[in-house]
Order: C-alpha cells, then structure tokens, then sequence
C-alpha cells in the first residue's frame, strides 16, 4: 500500500532524487539563485530549508548534519560562515520561487529559485517603499519648441570694461 507516499518523486530512485537534490541545494546556497523546473523547485525547498534553519546556529552538531545532506564543503562553509547569520532574524521562509513561464522544448514550467535575504533588486524596491517616495509622470503636453531667428536672438553680452 501508498498510505502517506505524497511527496514527488519526480521520476527519480530513491539514491538518485537525494543526489539531485543535495547538488541543487549547495548550488542554491553558493549562487544565492537558480533557474529549475517547478516541480523541482518546490521539492528543493522541502529538502532545503531544514538546512537553512540549521545554518543559523555554528555548533558542531549542525555542522555534521548538514555535512551529511550535503557532502560540499564548500557549501556548508558559505552556509555557516555567510548565508546563516544573515537568515538569523527570518523564523522561516528562506527560498522564494518565481515562475518564468514554460520551457520552449517540452513545454515544461520553469522557475527561479533564490534566497530571499540575498535578493538586492526586490530588497531595494522594499526599502523605497517603506519611505514612501513614488513617482508621478505628468500626462500633460510637451512643451512646443519655438525657434527664433538669428537676428532676433540675444547677443551674448561681453563684460563691461571699467
């Protein structure tokens, strides 16, 4: 029987979909953003954000664990060393996914998923928008330009000689 089966397994084995998602997972954290379908964007941040929230607290003990899910170095070092006391704040909610539209060849859904804190374009947008400033286009008429011929055009004035 299938009883409480539903997570995705996105046409993958057991071994090869952790693999698969392992090597994701220390892409996402060493890029800050990586381009995926949707299905495996959303099974990322299932496998994904445990590990940002022990990235948050440098002890031995998560170290090993994410070690374990891991396998990067790399990864885990830019996890404990940058990504987690940046995330300290945040009680959850470290991936955002942004969908792009679908993959020209197979028609697939495709996606952006990023760490949210390391987003600076929406960051500033954010912060322009707690200030309150906005912008406003005047829908008036452009202003006609009007020539003058060079006799009517003032001389440049030379300066006066005491």
């Amino acid at each position: 029987m299938r009883h409480n089966k539903k997570f995705n397994h996105l046409g993958r084995k057991h071994a090869h979909r952790d693999a698969m998602l392992s090597n994701m997972t220390a892409s996402l954290i060493l890029h800050k953003r990586i381009f995926t379908t949707l299905a495996k964007a959303k099974a990322l941040r299932v496998f994904a954000e445990p590990l940002l929230n022990r990235g948050k607290e440098y002890n031995m003990q998560n170290w090993r664990l994410v070690f374990s899910r891991l396998n990067h170095k790399e990864a885990v070092k830019e996890l404990f060393k940058e990504v987690g006391p940046k995330i300290a704040d945040r009680p959850g909610g470290y991936t955002r996914i942004l969908k792009t539209g679908n993959r020209l060849g197979d028609n697939a859904k495709m996606c952006f998923i990023e760490l949210v804190d390391y987003n600076e374009a929406m960051l500033k947008e954010s912060t322009a928008a707690g200030k309150g400033k906005k912008t406003r286009r005047s829908r008036g008429k452009k202003a006609e330009v009007v020539e003058t011929p060079a006799a009517e055009a003032p001389a440049a004035e030379a300066p006066a000689a005491e």
